[in-house]
Formats: structure tokens, C-alpha cells, sequence
């Protein structure tokens, strides 16, 4: 019988403004039912790189309130991170028992770029849906 391993995730904080790297953070605790405690991950999106080009993909050239544009910023950092846990969790980087972090899908890990892009794309109505729902814009 095979062991189920797949990953939980216990609780989400964030986001936090790294100090040294123009990205925003999310820690996530999770668990696996082999582990015997939960982990960390912390996963960074990078402000120009990922969340500046999902952004404008998905918005264009949106103007609004500061306000209206740091609820917009919040709301897809969360959503990035998210995927970007899914894509890490898909490709093997967490099957370690371990704590660990998934940079930015930039350089070294440019390879990945292409499957966020492709998340927001199948994304795109529901994201905009949100994004209206929630900073009216």
C-alpha cells in the first residue's frame, strides 16, 4: 500500500517586504503525512519580474487610488505565491524534509517563468473577476 505524501498546507503569513531584494514573501507551513513535523516554505515573487509582468498582462495599463493599487499588488502577490508553491511542489523542490524557499522564477530558475505565465492566462477572468470584486477597478 502506498503512502500518501502529499503536501498540506497548515497555515499561510505574509506578505512580508524582504529587505535586501525587491520581492515580496510568504511563509508557508506544511506538512506531509510521512513528516513528522510540518516545514517551512518560504516563497518570494519578485515586485518587477513576476508580479509587475502578471500584472500588466492581466490589466494593462490599469490606473486607480494607491489604495485601489496596493489591494491589487496584496491580492496577486497571494495568488503568485500560491502558484509558484504548486509549481515548486509539481517540480520536486519540496520533497525534502526540510525547510525551504522558492526564489523568484528569474535566472536559475527562469525555466519556471513560463508556467506561471501560464497559470495567469488560464486564470485571467477569474483574477480580473477578483480583482474588480475586491478593489473596483
Amino acid at each position: 500500500m502506498a503512502m500518501d505524501n502529499r503536501m498540506t498546507i497548515l497555515e499561510v503569513s505574509g506578505p512580508f517586504r524582504e529587505p535586501r531584494e525587491p520581492v515580496f514573501s510568504y511563509d508557508y507551513a506544511v506538512r506531509r503525512a510521512s513528516w513528522p513535523m510540518p516545514h517551512a516554505v518560504r516563497v518570494k515573487v519578485s515586485i518587477a519580474e513576476e508580479l509587475d509582468v502578471v500584472r500588466s498582462k492581466l490589466l494593462g495599463p490599469v490606473t486607480g487610488t494607491p489604495g485601489q493599487q496596493l489591494l491589487i499588488g496584496k491580492l496577486l502577490t497571494r495568488r503568485i505565491a500560491d502558484e509558484k508553491l504548486k509549481i515548486a511542489e509539481a517540480e520536486g523542490i519540496l520533497m525534502d524534509r526540510r525547510d525551504n524557499i522558492v526564489e523568484p522564477f528569474t535566472g536559475p530558475h527562469g525555466h519556471l517563468f513560463p508556467k506561471l505565465e501560464e497559470w495567469a492566462g488560464r486564470e485571467q477572468e477569474s483574477l480580473r473577476a477578483e480583482i474588480k470584486n475586491r478593489a473596483g477597478i
